[in-house]
């Protein structure tokens, strides 16, 4: 799986900048860009986005912590059928192992978040990324009995090549986001109305969504929106279907 250590050691060694992922958008209806092309990312087994020319949305959530929204989250996506990934990190493993097995058992996948949510990018060693890597897997197997997939989604979005490179060596498949908004802050929850203004217009063919387990909002409308991108004739497909 890979080129081995000497190889990651050595990748690991050099110095790359960082970046934030981030988004680009058009005309409603259009993908957006992103600050690293498609293309480029594929080189690093990483992607941000899907086929234009299909109507599908790959559904991803990111679970920092557990505060009492995701088993509606969950109950909206049974409704419609859809599955979603979840990138867990090793907070929400510790303190909500029965929301980690419903997940599995209602046949979505679980990713990598990382076990502490650090800046990755400011990993240098291939040892110290490694590791906040294998603990999340370690624990997700404790608790499910299975091998978690090898998906992997950088904390907060922060990346460098160097680190797009140590995942691939190690296996991971990287995945970044077409769309997203303002939902993580618990203390700072949008209306239904804004949150609508901005996941409505923005969808777009082969999107993959982030939304945050922790949103009270996206708890109480995400019945509501998967019915608004079924009118426009979208359909969920998973990121092994990627």
């Amino acid at each position: 799986m890979g080129r081995g250590a000497g190889y990651l050691q050595e990748t690991a060694a050099a110095v790359s900048y960082s970046e934030n992922w981030g988004l680009g958008f058009g005309a409603s209806g259009t993908q957006p860009t992103g600050n690293a092309s498609a293309k480029e990312l594929a080189e690093y087994d990483a992607f941000y986005i899907g086929n234009a020319d299909e109507k599908t949305i790959y559904l991803t959530f990111d679970c920092g912590y557990e505060n009492g929204n995701t088993g509606a989250i969950l109950d909206a996506l049974k409704k419609h059928n859809a599955k979603a990934t979840f990138f867990v990190v090793g907070h929400f493993l510790e303190s909500a192992s029965d929301l980690v097995n419903r997940m599995v058992q209602e046949g979505h996948t679980v990713g990598n978040h990382t076990y502490h949510h650090p800046d990755m990018s400011s990993i240098s060693t291939i040892e110290s990324f490694k590791k906040e890597l294998d603990d999340v897997r370690s624990l997700y197997k404790k608790i499910t009995g299975l091998e978690m997939a090898w998906y992997y989604r950088p904390p907060q979005g922060k990346y460098s090549t160097q680190n797009l490179k140590m995942a691939q060596e190690l296996g991971y498949k990287t995945f970044f986001w077409s769309l997203a908004y303002v939902d993580w802050n618990a203390d700072n929850q949008p209306t239904h109305d804004e949150a609508f203004s901005k996941l409505i217009p923005r969808i777009h063919p082969g999107a993959i969504v982030l939304l945050h387990n922790t949103s009270k909002t996206n708890g109480e409308i995400l019945d509501e929106l998967l019915i608004k991108w079924e009118e426009m004739g979208y359909s969920f497909k998973t990121l092994e279907e990627f």
